[in-house]
C-alpha cells in the first residue's frame, strides 16, 4: 500500500470531473485503463471508490497506483504552445471572452480532451487561450470530436465551479443544428428515451434501453427536402453521451455523416458528421452562437434548404 501516492486536488481543479482531471495531469493514461483502475478500486477519492464522472473538490486526496505515478504531465522547458498554426487557428475561433470565460467555435475533427490516439485536442492547446492569465482555461463541458460549434472554457477556478454547476443543473441552454436523413414525423416534439452503453473501447455504442439513464431531447424541423432529408433544431435537456445522435437515429432520421449510428448509408450522405452546437445561453453571459462549418453549409446547399435560416 505504501507504493500508492496520495495527491491533493488543487484549487484550480475544484469541481472538475475525475476523468478530466486525469486527462489533464496523467495524459498517458487511456480511458480504458482508467475505467479498469477505478473498477478494481486502485484509484480512490478520500479513501472511497469513485466513478469516472465523479466531481472532485479542492483539498481532497486522490490515491493513484504506482504504475501511473510516473505518467504525470512533466513540466516542459519549452515555451507554452501559444504559437504555430494550431494555436493561431484556435485564437481565431474565439467567439466571446471576458475575465471569467472564453468561448470558441470548436472545429469538427478536433477532440476536446486527450485519450487513446488523440495527439491534438483543445485541452492540450488551451494555453493558446490564456490571453495574459497565469493558467490556461479549463474545460467545463465537452463536445464529441466530430461535432463542431460553441465550446466554453473557464478562465478561473471560481468560474469553473459556477459553470460546472450550471451545466450539471441543466441551466445552460444548448441548441444544436443537425442535418438528417429522412423527415421526422411529427415535425417537432420531444424524445424521452433512456440511453445505455453497450460494448467497450472503440466499438462501444449507446442505445435506447429502459435500463439506461434518462435522456430528453426537444426537436423542431427547420426545413426539409421532401422525404430525403431535413434540417433539425435540437435542444438537449440532459447531457448523455451521443444523446442527439442516438435520438435522431431512433426517430428514423440518423444524422448525415454519422458512421456509428447509420447516417453514412443514407441517401445524400455527407462527408462528415452534420451536427453543430449552434448556440449556448448561460445565465450572466450574452447568448453565444457559432456559424456552421463549411461541410454543413455545403450539405445545406446540396439539399436546397433555405440558406441563412436562423433559430
Amino acid at each position: 500500500m505504501s507504493a500508492f501516492a496520495a495527491l491533493t486536488v488543487g484549487a484550480e481543479d475544484d469541481g472538475a470531473r475525475l476523468d478530466r482531471w486525469f486527462a489533464r495531469h496523467f495524459p498517458a493514461v487511456g480511458r480504458r485503463e482508467l475505467y479498469r483502475l477505478l473498477r478494481t478500486g486502485q484509484i480512490r477519492i478520500d479513501g472511497k471508490r469513485a466513478r469516472i464522472d465523479a466531481r472532485i473538490a479542492a483539498g481532497q486526496a486522490l490515491r493513484v497506483p504506482p504504475q501511473i505515478r510516473g505518467a504525470a504531465r512533466a513540466p516542459s522547458s519549452a515555451p507554452a504552445p501559444e504559437t504555430g498554426a494550431a494555436a493561431r487557428d484556435l485564437r481565431a475561433r474565439v467567439l466571446y471572452r471576458d475575465d471569467a470565460v472564453v468561448a470558441i467555435d470548436k472545429p469538427a475533427g478536433l477532440a476536446v480532451q486527450g485519450g487513446s490516439g488523440q495527439a491534438r485536442h483543445v485541452d492540450g492547446l488551451a494555453s493558446a487561450l490564456r490571453f495574459g492569465a497565469e493558467q490556461p482555461p479549463r474545460l467545463v463541458h465537452r463536445l464529441d470530436k466530430d461535432t463542431s460549434g460553441v465550446l466554453v472554457l473557464a478562465r478561473t477556478a471560481e468560474a469553473a465551479r459556477r459553470l460546472a454547476g450550471l451545466f450539471r443543473e441543466g441551466r445552460a441552454a444548448k441548441l444544436y443544428w443537425a442535418l438528417v436523413a429522412g423527415a421526422p414525423r411529427p415535425a417537432e416534439g420531444e424524445i424521452d428515451a433512456r440511453l445505455a452503453k453497450f460494448g467497450a473501447g472503440a466499438g462501444a455504442r449507446m442505445a435506447c434501453d429502459p435500463s439506461g439513464r434518462r435522456a430528453v431531447t426537444r426537436y423542431r424541423t427547420l426545413d426539409r427536402a421532401g422525404r430525403r432529408a431535413a434540417w433539425l433544431e435540437l435542444a438537449p435537456l440532459t447531457g448523455r453521451t451521443h444523446q442527439l445522435r442516438v435520438h435522431c437515429a431512433g426517430l428514423g432520421a440518423p444524422i448525415l455523416g454519422d458512421r456509428k449510428y447509420g447516417g453514412d448509408a443514407s441517401a445524400g450522405a455527407a462527408p462528415r458528421l452534420c451536427l453543430h452546437a449552434r448556440s449556448l445561453r448561460i445565465p450572466g453571459l450574452p447568448p453565444i452562437a457559432a456559424p456552421p462549418p463549411v461541410h454543413f453549409r455545403e450539405t445545406v446547399e446540396r439539399f436546397g434548404f433555405a440558406p441563412g435560416r436562423d433559430s
